[in-house]
């Protein structure tokens, strides 16, 4: 079940996202030396990305990707039954765990 945000969280994502459009309409003063600094962009990425929970769900894979269920289930860490279990329909229909989406994705 997706992670609940307080409206203070989604407002600063959202505060961010705008930030990060303003700076791509800008132009790049990036220096080609490494190692550098960590730009505001990349800071607010990392920001972004951190506090996102990626997932993606077995049936949407499935249809990404030419794998079969023991594929699916190496990339999990679990059995084709479990696999099996997510794909089926019915009373044999298992929910995924929070840790096999992410996974997934």
């Amino acid at each position: 079940m997706p992670k609940k945000w307080s409206v203070d969280h989604l407002v600063h994502c959202q505060r961010a996202l705008d930030r990060l459009a303003q700076i791509a309409e800008s132009p790049s003063t990036r220096p080609d030396s490494m190692p550098r600094a960590i730009t505001e962009r990349e800071e607010i990425l990392i920001y972004l990305y951190s506090n996102y929970r990626l997932s993606m769900t077995p049936q949407a894979f499935y249809r990404k990707w030419q794998v079969n269920q023991e594929d699916m289930g190496n990339i999990c860490c679990r059995s084709t039954y479990a696999v099996n279990s997510w794909l089926a329909q019915g009373a044999r229909y298992k929910t995924p765990n929070a840790d096999s989406l992410y996974h997934l994705a």
